[in-house]
């Protein structure tokens, strides 16, 4: 996504802070409800980040409690934007931005500035993460589809003594006969040799 864009979708964003009731946690929400956020907060921390939850804004403390480690799902696709905010810059806290892995930190006493440039940078992090995870699995699927073709290639030749440009243009003509997609057919072939084999290797029973 654009940067600007990011920096318009801002206001739609719907924004959590898990955070004590304090000072600084009323400063925080004060900061994000002036820049347009639907905004609340909730302590102590429930027993999973809510769904609608866009931007969570979390306290990273010295000892970080288990309740705050479980709600960070390790699965990329499912997390929301998170920002950590830190009191100190001491070895401890640190480690606990990197263990959880915010995409931005506050810190506090918060400033009358700092808050939407957080947000914007973490955003900006969170967006480019999902695209290239999206990126990733697109070659992992196009390698895992390439590799099923080759076997079931090999499978074809193996049976019906073609070539591999034969054996390729089956595969193909049998994917838009059926509507569906040449990984689909290659996984089809691999599953029909499986089951073949595991037929032909039993042994044979005499009355």
């Amino acid at each position: 996504m654009a940067t600007s864009n990011i920096i318009k979708d801002i206001r739609a964003l719907r924004a959590l802070v898990v955070h004590p009731r304090d000072t600084h946690a009323e400063e925080l929400l004060k900061q994000i409800r002036r820049i347009g956020c639907h905004t609340e907060a909730m302590w102590p921390p429930p027993k999973a980040l809510p769904a609608y939850a866009d931007i969570v804004f979390l306290e990273i403390s010295e000892n970080i409690p288990q309740k705050i480690l479980r709600l960070i799902d390790d699965d990329w696709t499912r997390r929301p934007t998170l920002i950590g905010v830190a009191g100190y810059e001491n070895p401890s806290v640190l480690q606990g931005v990197l263990d959880i892995k915010v995409e931005a930190v506050v810190t506090k006493p918060l400033r009358p500035y700092g808050v939407l440039t957080s947000m914007v940078i973490a955003r900006r992090i969170w967006h480019e993460l999902r695209a290239r995870d999206r990126a990733l699995n697109k070659m992992k699927e196009k390698l895992e589809s390439s590799q099923k073709i080759s076997q079931a290639k090999f499978i074809l030749m193996r049976l019906h003594g073609i070539d591999e440009e034969e054996a390729y243009k089956t595969i193909r003509s049998q994917a838009m006969t059926k509507r569906t997609t040449t990984s689909e057919i290659a996984q089809s072939i691999i599953n029909a040799d499986g089951i073949l084999g595991n037929i032909s290797s039993k042994p044979k029973s005499f009355e």
